[in-house]
């Protein structure tokens, strides 16, 4: 019977596939049954003009809300983000992943009140705070605030990982699912190793995922892993039987048109005849694995940096909209 299914079909029977993209129409495509979204994402399509009324209503809140233009500009940023999110969960019949401001990925408590901020208004729309997960960075401070966050019943999602070290710790903090970057891992090896290409099999990135995959279900962390940001379709299939995968549009048609047979790489069985030993981690050693993890600390630095900088673009479009102007 697999074998008169597509690849995006067989890989549905194998991982929860999960939309990549702040566009409704191929999430309405694809369906997916969950979708992800970013500040790089939201910006993307905030510039297109069928989305124009969401940036109103952003606009319109603000301005009801309060008359300090500081204040508009943050509160205005926060009901885009949460209208592009009620919009998804029209259309997904699971969660949607909304991100918290990565200007805090180092405070705590700053990350933590955003992340209050934000389901306390989806839940003012009347979403139930489990379609939710809360996208906060992989740093220490970051696995801090969605520790104390899981206590409070706010499911997290712990972005921008590129690390075992980071893995472990979030799945000590008992958060809810990590996103290890598979594409962006990729990236790094090709641009320090002379541009050398490996096979999808051999890429770090997807050995990274493996090891994450085999370490929680060999020890029993409920964590989910999330494969995300792929650079060929031959790293999705080796990834098939992960818990989770977002990806974008356009690999989603890929696999839609592909054919074939589509086995299953990642299996609960097979990870309990890992070999890996169980790591005690503490912030100490964290932070000295970081550290001694050149890829893992460049782009995490890297995607916070290109988070920010679209958040503030973001931040740009509702300032000039809240001046009246249209762009």
């Amino acid at each position: 019977m697999l074998m008169n299914m597509n690849l995006l079909d067989q890989l549905k029977a194998q991982t929860k596939v999960v939309a990549d993209s702040g566009d409704f129409e191929s999430m309405k495509k694809f369906k997916p049954l969950d979708a992800t979204t970013n500040p790089s994402l939201i910006y993307t399509a905030a510039q297109d003009l069928k989305y124009a009324a969401l940036i109103d209503d952003a606009i319109a809140f603000a301005k009801h809300q309060s008359t300090n233009k500081q204040t508009q500009v943050s509160l205005a940023l926060d009901r885009l983000i949460i209208d592009f999110g009620l919009e998804i969960l029209k259309i997904v019949p699971g969660r949607v992943s909304t991100e918290v401001d990565a200007r805090l990925s180092f405070d705590i408590e700053g990350t933590m009140k955003k992340a209050r901020e934000l389901i306390s208004l989806y839940e003012d729309a009347g979403i139930d705070r489990e379609r939710i997960l809360i996208k906060i960075a992989s740093t220490w401070e970051g696995i801090k605030a969605a520790e104390q966050l899981t206590k409070e019943g706010i499911h997290c999602n712990m972005t921008l990982l590129f690390s075992l070290s980071q893995a472990i710790a979030s799945a000590e903090a008992g958060v809810q699912l990590v996103s290890p970057f598979v594409g962006r891992i990729l990236d790094w090896y090709i641009k320090n190793n002379g541009g050398k290409h490996v096979s999808p099999a051999e890429e770090p990135g997807v050995m990274l995922v493996k090891n994450i995959y085999n370490y929680y279900k060999k020890f029993g962390y409920k964590t989910e892993v999330m494969a995300a940001s792929f650079r060929n379709i031959g790293e999705i299939m080796e990834l098939s039987g992960c818990d989770l995968m977002t990806i974008s549009p356009e690999f989603l048609s890929d696999l839609e048109q592909g054919e074939g047979m589509l086995e299953r790489k990642l299996l609960p069985e097979k990870a309990k005849e890992s070999t890996m030993e169980k790591m005690e981690l503490d912030e100490k050693k964290f932070r000295w694995m970081m550290n001694e993890d050149a890829m893992a600390t460049e782009k995490l630095a890297e995607g916070i940096r290109k988070f920010t900088e679209d958040l503030v673009k973001l931040e740009n479009i509702i300032i000039k909209r809240l001046q009246g102007k249209k762009n």
